[in-house]
């Protein structure tokens, strides 16, 4: 187990190569097999992995450039741990349904690259190698809705490329001054966040900071108003592409607010605390009203996504266990459940060829197992209790209850919404007539696609009605992480009172 994580970054990377030397006809389950035994070692990690320890578990430590510092680091925690078996359970699931034709081998080799750079951003502790990994997920991406996209694919590609782009040299711009900000403090260049997370910033400077890594995680969740990208990315990119971007990418950016923002700079966190609540609620209100508002039906989970984030960022920025604790939940449920819908929107498009609302009608008479799945997968995301996006909705918007009741009361109320325009989806395209006499003749669920949505099902009903195993070891590094976070607060505290006391007696 000693270099178990970097075995699991770099093994999709390494089959990526080989695929080049694979036949078409035989990539596809060559992809199968490689990201079934990817699977495989994320499941093994868990099963070492100790719940009861909050630290990072399993590190790594190889350096790379010596004079500034810069060391290929990588751990795990329980906030990372259940976000990399999403990945790697996700990644193997959509490449199982993959319908895809068009340039097969090189669609595969490019999901196996765009694997190994987000599981290495879960796992990276040094700040260059993080953002590193961060930068290089763009890449695959980019190509895959630039090549396998629908009819605005350049435009939603570029798009896509330069607001995430812009928004990650602002935040590497902030990881270079905190760099600088150590050597000045202790005398020796570091960049690793173990090493960061010993700094007292003062609280200007903690602002600052705060601003500059807003801007490459806000726009990667993405928060309103940088959201703007997400549904052209959405609507053009292939339907792998979709649910690798609803999965696993969004969750980056979250991910990036709790592990560096938060410890980093709890002062400013809790500073930011309302108006990233307030920007949190204008995504979840104003998104649901333009889900509505559409007509197709890819569009309508799109918006849906940055309504769900919304109630993501909430949680957060509760900083407490609670709201922590059950926005890491929510990503992890969002991730299953937002892919799953991307996943039967594809299966109803590859049958049709289209994704309007309007064409559609009486699909439940047709196809009852697809619309019995896509009933399941749409409670989960308005948050049915017994489900799993009701536990991680729960749980974000209690953590925030302690902070502002009020806030939290028009969050769940707005939350509805989410009810209303999913409902009206669900009514328009699987109740009343059949719209289109070539409906009455389409296939039901079968086969391969079975095979990839049965496991999301299961998921969503059983971590639904139990959630204790992810739970618990969230928990625990979550406790861990608030507790620096008050530690923090209170030496930063006590250190300007000594300031304030000397400054007073020099005065004297």
């Amino acid at each position: 187990m000693e270099h178990i994580l970097s075995i699991l970054i770099f093994f999709p990377a390494f089959a990526a190569f080989i695929g080049f030397l694979v036949k078409e006809d035989s990539i596809r389950t060559y992809a199968i097999i490689v990201t079934l035994i990817e699977f495989i070692i994320s499941l093994v990690l868990w099963s070492v992995f100790d719940s009861s320890n909050p630290g990072m578990q399993f590190n790594e430590m190889i350096p790379l450039i010596d004079a500034y510092g810069i060391s290929y680091i990588v751990g795990i925690d329980g906030i990372s741990l259940f976000l990399v078996l999403m990945t790697t359970f996700m990644t193997m699931i959509s490449i199982i349904g993959l319908t895809e034709k068009r340039a097969l081998k090189n669609l595969i080799i490019t999901l196996l690259f765009l694997e190994m750079t987000m599981v290495g951003v879960f796992l990276a502790l040094d700040a260059i190698v993080f953002y590193l990994f961060w930068e290089l997920s763009l890449v695959p991406m980019l190509y895959i809705i630039g090549a396998w996209g629908g009819k605005l694919r350049i435009y939603a590609s570029i798009k896509f490329f330069i607001y995430t782009f812009t928004g990650s040299l602002v935040m590497l711009v902030g990881m270079l001054y905190l760099g600088y900000v150590y050597f000045q403090t202790t005398g020796t260049w570091s960049f690793s966040l173990l090493d960061w997370n010993m700094l007292l910033l003062p609280f200007d400077m903690q602002l600052w900071l705060f601003v500059a890594f807003f801007a490459g995680f806000a726009i990667k969740v993405p928060m309103v108003p940088f959201h703007t990208w997400l549904p052209y990315a959405h609507g053009q990119a292939p339907t792998i592409g979709s649910v690798i971007l609803a999965a696993v990418l969004l969750k980056m950016g979250t991910y990036g607010f709790i592990r560096f923002s938060l410890p980093l700079f709890p002062d400013a966190s809790v500073y930011f605390m309302i108006p990233m609540a307030i920007l949190a609620l204008i995504a979840i209100v104003y998104t649901a009203m333009v889900a509505y508002a559409q007509e197709d039906m890819k569009q309508v989970i799109a918006y849906s996504s940055v309504s769900h984030m919304g109630v993501i960022i909430l949680g957060t920025f509760a900083l407490n266990v609670e709201g922590i604790g059950g926005s890491i939940f929510l990503m992890i449920s969002h991730g299953i459940v937002s892919g799953a819908l991307f996943m039967l929107v594809g299966v109803i498009y590859d049958r049709t060829h289209t994704k309007m609302m309007s064409d559609f009608g009486g699909l439940a008479k047709v196809m009852p197992i697809y619309a019995t799945i896509f009933a399941i997968m749409l409670m989960a995301s308005v948050g049915l209790p017994l489900t799993i996006g009701f536990v991680g909705e729960f749980l974000s918007l209690l953590g925030f209850f302690k902070v502002s009741p009020v806030l939290t009361v028009i969050a769940g109320l707005t939350i509805i919404l989410g009810a209303v325009y999913m409902l009206v989806l669900y009514k328009k395209s699987f109740f009343g007539a059949i719209t289109n006499p070539k409906n009455e003749k389409l296939e039901d669920a079968k086969g391969r696609e079975l095979v990839a949505l049965i496991p999301l099902v299961a998921l969503v009903v059983i971590l639904g009605i139990y959630p204790k195993p992810i739970l618990e070891p969230v928990n625990t590094s979550v406790k861990h992480l608030v507790e620096i976070m008050e530690i923090k607060a209170q030496s930063e505290t006590t250190r300007a009172q000594i300031v304030s006391s000397n400054t007073i007696g020099e005065a004297k």
